[in-house]
């Protein structure tokens, strides 16, 4: 499903990572972890193509980043989800709304739009909101509404960066649990995140960028409470 061969990313001219070799199979959850400014947002860009490898080759989604075209491009955003921190929602347009513009901009024949909108909703228990304005939603809300417009388009991957960066540590889990769900349907999800107790409360395969590449890591509860020891292997 997502292939990193030998892969070169740099961001202002400064390297991020060099020779990153990763396979993640479909149907996995992956925590992306690292401090701030490490690298996991140019990473999770990579696979939508905002930005390309210096060397190396990435694939995605039947993709190549050797050989897509530009024009090709969109074509693979339509069969990704992304979630951002600061859920860049639509403050003009209702619930409904934000979600109906991605299909409508990406050529959904109008009669299938009211079905998938409410279907994507529903995924994320928010249909009875989808005529509210976005910003009279909480953040926990805005934040599955987020997720819901990044699903409606029934993407084969979910890429979320920090997805829970804005939001209190209850609503975080339950952010996360939308995540979870809509991993086990067989989506692919990456979470980038520097919350190591979003990681502790739901284990899965973690990945940590370390030394410009990502290493295999496990999540454990520190000695003093406070902070997570981390284990690369």
């Amino acid at each position: 499903m997502i292939s990193f061969i030998d892969a070169e990313l740099e961001l202002d001219k400064k390297t991020l990572f060099k020779n990153l070799n990763l396979t993640i199979e479909a149907g996995e959850l992956v925590y992306i972890v690292g401090k701030s400014g490490s690298g996991k947002t140019t990473l999770l860009k990579s696979l939508y193509m905002d930005v390309r490898p210096k060397k190396g080759e990435i694939r995605i989604a039947g993709f190549s980043s050797r050989t897509i075209k530009k024009r090709q491009i969109p074509l693979l955003r339509r069969k990704l989800g992304i979630v951002f921190q600061e859920f860049r929602l639509l403050e003009d347009r209702n619930v409904y709304d934000n979600l109906a513009f991605v299909l409508k901009v990406t050529g959904t024949k109008e009669k299938l739009i009211k079905d998938m909108v409410m279907h994507a909703l529903g995924s994320v228990g928010l249909e009875h909101a989808a005529k509210q304005m976005p910003m009279k939603l909480s953040g926990g809300e805005q934040q599955r509404i987020s997720i819901a417009r990044a699903l409606v388009r029934e993407p084969l991957v979910i890429l979320a960066d920090e997805p829970t960066g804005n939001l209190d540590p209850d609503t975080s889990l339950e952010i996360l649990d939308y995540l979870k769900r809509i991993n086990q349907k067989g989506i692919v999800v990456l979470v980038g995140t520097h919350d190591y107790e979003l990681v502790r409360h739901s284990p899965s395969r973690t990945l940590l960028i370390s030394n410009q590449n990502l290493v295999e890591t496990t999540i454990e509860p520190s000695a003093t409470g406070f902070r997570p020891a981390i284990t690369a292997g």
